[in-house]
């Protein structure tokens, strides 16, 4: 038996989404603390004449007042913008999410045998309800949860990013540390909600279902499998819908920019670089919040499915059950203390410590996930466990099922320094792309194609080692928690993603407010720091 009972369960998997929750309350305070209205900096108030003294610094336009408001104003106008589209975006896909919901309660709801168990009707005493029926209902329910929830998540880290891009313009006025910090700030506000946000959706939804299921654990699972389906369905719309309108306004910036017109990149007299900037929110944060809430979801909903059929469900085990949740629920205490390292713990005083700091984030997450995992292995799994494979039952060790978890957490971890080797342009195959430009456009492309090629093969063989490992432990229930181990520290990787957009929009507004070369370099940093860590998050 697992040493942690089922009451213990039902608080914690709850309680570590409240504290996610609390925690990105807790980040956007701190970063709404930055005000979009100019200040004074009282330095003493010990001078001879009684009046106080100021800090003034002319350079970086601390106390210029125009250009305090007209950040504001261009952060309004990105605001404006990226919430237009979502609305523009949602109305299509609420048509998208009503019509599909009745195709699977019309098809579902067919299907004689779908569910395992029937239960008396309430509204009839003496029928029985159709169970196709019944777990067409629950699929639907599920269905619509999973899509409103991803719906939420990438809409709330859209408004907190536009929120938080002027501020950290301004921020950069004092330093690039300053800086980073609110960006970074305000990406785990977007991380931390959408993690935090699934899993006590999902555990809701649970809870709900099991009033009608009872021990029921199958079909319960079979039902909740649809919150996976939502959330990927509108990451359909999100990063594909999001991600073409970002490009699309992105090289349409630049056409009539840098090759028309002859101007810098952001530069204000280009009407197209607000809808640049927009794209940056609504594609690579909202459509990527989207995106990998979908796979958070369905890895969730995949691995609690095989654990239902196993022994677990035989006896009733909801603790052990519930071992991928209770694996994403220590994923976020995980994230929150990786967090303080970035914000609290250590502090960023030049350029070229950005990109360590951000990388040490994914070091430090996986390695205090590792140990996390080993915990919650000893404390919610028996000693000894069978499983379902393909006809026959397999006996699999908790130490076992750890280590399918653990190779797909440093697996991914594994993935994410090839990326970075491959897109940071502090090695050599970003410089010899750069190189490549010296002989014309052809030989960029070719060359950087190539490059792309080559850059899978080790991704390749790290999943393919994965899966073999995870397989051979544990059959498919170690392929589907070694794809969750892989998005354990969902928190950490979306608050680095959503660190680089914030960034992109800092530069593009101290640009267009017309404020010193000096924020520009700053911002420049933190934005190139992001763009090759970004690549690292996204595997």
């Amino acid at each position: 038996m697992a040493i942690l009972s089922d009451l213990g369960t039902e608080i914690l998997v709850p309680a570590c989404a409240i504290v996610g929750i609390v925690f990105s309350v807790v980040q956007w305070i701190l970063v709404s603390r930055v005000k979009l209205s100019p200040e004074r900096h009282s330095l003493s108030n010990s001078s001879k004449n009684g009046t106080a003294e100021y800090l003034i610094e002319e350079e970086e336009g601390l106390n210029d007042h125009s250009v305090v408001h007209k950040c504001a104003e261009i952060q309004n106008a990105i605001s404006e913008g990226a919430t237009s589209f979502l609305y523009t975006e949602y109305q299509y896909v609420g048509i998208f999410m009503v019509a599909f919901a009745i195709l699977i309660f019309v098809f579902l709801g067919s299907v004689e045998g779908f569910s395992t168990k029937s239960q008396p009707c309430s509204y009839n005493k003496g029928e029985m309800c159709k169970p196709a029926l019944a777990n067409a209902i629950f699929s639907t329910i599920s269905f619509l949860l999973g899509g409103l929830t991803s719906l939420l998540s990438g809409f709330l880290g859209m408004k907190i990013a536009t929120y938080a891009n002027a501020r950290t313009t301004l921020e950069a006025r004092k330093g690039v540390g300053k800086a980073f910090i609110t960006a970074f700030r305000s990406g785990a506000v977007m991380g931390f909600l959408l993690a935090a946000n699934g899993l006590l959706v999902l555990y809701i939804a649970i809870n709900l279902f099991k009033i009608y299921y009872g021990d029921d654990w199958e079909g319960l699972f079979e039902a909740i499998t649809g919150y996976g389906l939502g959330g990927s369905s509108i990451a359909l719309f999100g990063r594909v819908g999001g991600g073409i309108y970002t490009k699309a306004a992105d090289v349409g910036a630049d056409l009539v920019g840098k090759v028309e017109r002859g101007i810098p990149e952001d530069d204000p007299r280009n009407p197209a670089v607000i809808a640049d900037n927009v794209g940056d929110n609504v594609g690579d944060i909202a459509g990527m919040g989207a995106d990998l809430f979908g796979s958070y979801a369905e890895s969730s909903c995949a691995a609690l499915v095989v654990s239902s059929i196993s022994s677990f469900g035989i006896n009733h085990d909801m603790t052990a059950m519930f071992y991928p949740l209770i694996i994403s629920s220590i994923g976020i205490l995980v994230c929150l203390i990786t967090t303080l390292f970035a914000t609290d713990f250590f502090e960023i005083k030049a350029v070229k410590e950005i990109e360590p700091a951000l990388k040490k984030q994914l070091i430090i997450s996986t390695i205090l996930m590792t140990a996390g995992i080993a915990f919650v292995s000893w404390i919610a799994l028996p000693s000894s466990f069978t499983i379902f494979n393909f006809g026959s039952q397999k006996v699999v060790k908790n130490w076992q099922l750890f280590l399918c978890v653990g190779a797909g957490l440093w697996a991914g971890l594994i993935i994410g320094f090839v990326t970075e080797y491959y897109t940071s342009n502090t090695y050599s195959p970003v410089q010899d792309v750069a190189d490549s430009c010296r002989t014309g456009a052809a030989t960029n492309v070719i060359f950087g194609l190539a490059l792309g090629y080559k850059s899978v093969i080790i991704p390749i063989f790290a999943i393919a080692v994965s899966i073999f490992v995870s397989f051979s432990f544990a059959a498919m229930y170690g392929i589907a928690v070694a794809a969750l181990g892989m998005l354990s520290t969902i928190a950490t990787g979306l608050a680095i993603d959503a660190y680089g957009p914030i960034s992109d929009n800092a530069g593009g507004i101290a640009e267009m407010a017309g404020m010193s070369h000096r924020i520009r370099e700053r911002t420049d940093a933190l934005d190139a720091a992001g763009n090759t860590t970004a690549a690292i998050g996204k595997v």
